[in-house]
Formats: structure tokens, sequence, C-alpha cells
């Protein structure tokens, strides 16, 4: 179903793509590093909320960009195309919600995560929360037509979307930070515009009908029966990312515990650590297409071997750039004019952390796209929220606070996690038992 020339032209928009959305995070906090430890304190809190929220966005364009796929490879475009409507509105109202509930309780919400942060941390991160805000229904339209041109194969919209989007941030960041000296407002202004900007781009081009997937006229009519299509991938995939970010959330309340210094290295290596999975996120983002595909033509073989295939790619390619992260980690940490002690514990983390990525992180989280684009997203969520739950923060407390590691003790514990997920999920994929979990056809023969 897809040549070698196939995949080289979804993967390769992909990388850049992954690579421009990390470029543009780390551009964030480098130029808001200028403003002091402070600054780059505040962001990086509410970044961790906005995770949280973006992950929300991204599996429901998940759970819709699998059932376009699928229709697409049962040769039914009509109902790719009603169910790409249905996405856009569907995301599009529960971000609007989320938006005015981040509106209204800012300071509830940051004060119930945050309560013993420092008050000049607090203050910045209040900024940057009520503009990130602001910007999630933009985001949520982003998101779900970057899914939908992934549905169909073509990566390269979203990819060059996702390039003027980030030109539109760094820029807008140096003039209103460095021109007008307005710190965190102006990355939040920034970021703000630049979602603008390409949800409108994104929003002109689904309506192209040359596409495989396109949207003709706007209908805002719900239809639930593909909406329930669209939810059954979505909760799950939803549930389990944000359990994943809860997660990092509870963690970041421990890592805030630990003072200045460890929320700054742990802001810098995640920044750094985006890097470091690139290629695998991109892998991962194919499989969704194209074992979406293959699902819907109800065709298992060519499921099994493409996901090998992916799997051989993904686990090459981070070998090669986390080596080149190990050897230059100093050079890179040095950009940030962070104080020694906090240099010195990012790259002490940066470096265990790529070593994981090189033998562990495809396993985790490459692989259990194939089970989701399957629809075996149930099994994926419960594997997610035990391993959470008792790896990841159960851990963290034990080696962070207990043992004393401080702020790597809770890297450690998130790359335990790692490890527990991926040897469920490379026994669920060899089981075989995902691909009896069909969906479409059973609905669609009910409903249409």
């Amino acid at each position: 179903m897809f040549s070698d020339k196939d995949l080289k032209w979804l993967i390769i928009p992909l990388v850049i793509e992954q690579f421009l959305a990390v470029t543009v995070g780390m551009a964030d906090i480098i130029m808001i590093s200028g403003a002091g430890e402070i600054a780059v304190s505040g962001v990086s809190l509410v970044d961790t909320i906005n995770i949280l929220l973006i992950n929300i966005f991204a599996a429901l364009a998940t759970g819709g960009a699998v059932i376009s796929a699928q229709y697409l490879g049962k040769k039914d475009r009509k109902t790719a195309c009603i169910s790409a409507n249905q996405l856009l509105l569907v995301s599009g109202t529960i971000s609007i919600g989320i938006m005015f509930f981040a509106l209204i309780g800012n300071k509830i919400i940051l004060n119930v995560i945050f309560g013993q942060v420092d008050s000049a941390i607090m203050k910045n991160a209040q900024i940057y929360f009520f503009l990130s805000s602001l910007s999630y229904p933009f985001l949520s339209v982003y998101n779900s037509s970057a899914a939908l041109f992934r549905a169909m194969g073509n990566s390269r919209i979203s990819m060059f979307t996702s390039l003027c989007m980030n030109i539109i941030n760094i820029f807008g960041n140096a003039i209103l930070i460095y021109g007008f000296g307005m710190g965190v407002e102006g990355v939040g202004i920034a970021t703000l515009i630049s979602r603008i900007v390409a949800a409108i781009i994104m929003l002109v081009l689904i309506r192209i009908p040359t596409y495989d997937i396109y949207i003709e006229s706007f209908c805002l009519k719900f239809d639930f029966q593909i909406i329930k299509q669209i939810l059954q991938i979505g909760i799950p995939n939803s549930l389990e990312n944000s359990m994943f970010q809860v997660g990092k959330i509870l963690v970041m309340s421990l890592v805030a515990s630990f003072g200045t210094v460890a929320i700054a290295a742990n802001a810098v290596s995640n920044t750094i650590a985006g890097f470091a999975v690139i290629p695998g996120m991109a892998t991962g983002l194919s499989l969704i297409t194209i074992i979406g595909q293959c699902v819907g033509a109800n065709d298992y073989k060519q499921a099994v071997y493409y996901t090998k295939k992916i799997m051989k790619i993904t686990f090459a390619a981070l070998a090669i750039i986390n080596c080149f992260i190990i050897i230059f980690v100093p050079a890179i940490v040095s950009i940030y004019k962070l104080s020694d002690e906090t240099t010195n514990l990012t790259i002490q983390i940066i470096r265990y952390y790529s070593i994981c990525c090189i033998f562990i992180w495809p396993l985790s989280f490459t692989l259990p796209n194939t089970l989701r684009a399957a629809n075996d997203v149930k099994f994926t969520m419960i594997i997610a929220i035990i391993s959470m739950w008792t790896w990841r923060i159960g851990f963290s407390y034990i080696l962070g606070n207990t043992f004393g590691l401080g702020v790597f003790g809770i890297w450690v514990a998130m790359t335990i996690d790692w490890l527990f997920r991926g040897i469920c999920l490379t026994g669920r994929f060899f089981k075989g038992t995902w691909k009896d979990k069909e969906i479409i056809s059973r609905i669609k023969s009910d409903t249409f």
C-alpha cells in the first residue's frame, strides 16, 4: 500500500514539522532566559499545563485521523469528509470550553497546582497562562486539520503551516521581548498570534476539493454516529494523554519544592529532550496514517510489516540523534545562560535521558500508535495509567525525596515508566490481539 517513496514523503515532512515544533519551544525558553531564571520558571510551569491541554486536542485529532484514514482505506471518501467536519466541530467546541475554564480559573488553577512557588514566578505564570488560554481554540483547529492531512498521507501541508507558525512566533518573540521589553507577555502574545494564523491557513486549505479529505461547507450540526466513532478512539487516547500529563503536573509540584535551580534545570532539560525524540514522534505519527489505512482495507499482514519497518527506522534514527546530543550537550546547555549549578544538573539529566531514548523510548511511544490506529486504544490507556501512577509518580517521590536524588530521581522514575510500558505494548503487538478491534465496519453497518 505504501512504497518506499510514499514513506519518505510522509515521514520526512513529519520530522521537519516536529523539529520546528520543538525549536519554537526552545526559542521561547532561550529568548525569555534573558529576563532571568524566574521568568523561565514561570513559563515552564504553565507549559506543563499547556502540554496537558494540547495533548487532549491532539488525542481528539488522532481519533478523527484514525477514523478518516480507515474510511479512506475502505475507499469511502464521502464518509471520510463527513468525519473531518465532525472532528473540527467537536474539537472546536471542547477547546472553547477549556479556554473559558482556564481564563476564569487562571489564578485558582495555578495556586492549586503550584502553590509553593515563589510569588514572582507565580506572577509570570499567571500572565503567560492567560495569553496561552486565548490560543486554545486556534491550536485545536490547527491540530485537527493537520491530523486530517496526515491521514491522507499528505504531511507536507502541516509541515509548511508549522513553518509559518514558528517563523511568526520567533520573530514575534524577538520584537516583543527585545524590542519592547515585554518579557513573559511577549512570549504569550507571539504564541497567540502564530496559532491564529496557523488555524486560518488550515481552515482555508481543508476546503480545497482536490484533496482526498476536504470540507465543502462547514456543518454546525452534530452527527452523533460519526462523533461516536471519533470518540471511541479519541476519549481513551485523551484519557491516556491526560493522565500522562496530570502525572507530570503532580511531579512538577515536587520539582517546584526543590527550588529554582531544579525548576530551571527541569525546564531546559525538557526542551532539549524534545529534540532527542523528534524522529520517533514523526514515525509515530506516520503509523497513524499507515496502519489506519491498512486496517481500513482489512490488510493486517501489511500492518504488521509496516510496523516492523517503521520501528527499525525509529531505533536507528534515535541512536544517531541521541549520540550527537550526548557528545554536544555541554555546548547546547551553554546557550541558555544558566548558573553553573543548573548547567551541571541539566547535563547530567540529558545524558541519562538520551541513553534511555535509544533503547526504550520507541517501544513505549512509537509502537503503541499501531495499536491506536487499529482501535486497540483501551489497552494502551490502561497500561499507561497503571504505569504512570505506579512508576512515574510513585517512584518520583521515592527516588526524589526518600533517596534524595532530587529532580534527577524524577527523570529516572520516568524511564522506569517507559520500560514497563514498552514490555507490555511489545507483548500485545506480537500476541496480535489488536487485530480484532474493528470499529467502522460494525458501526457503519448499523447507521448508514
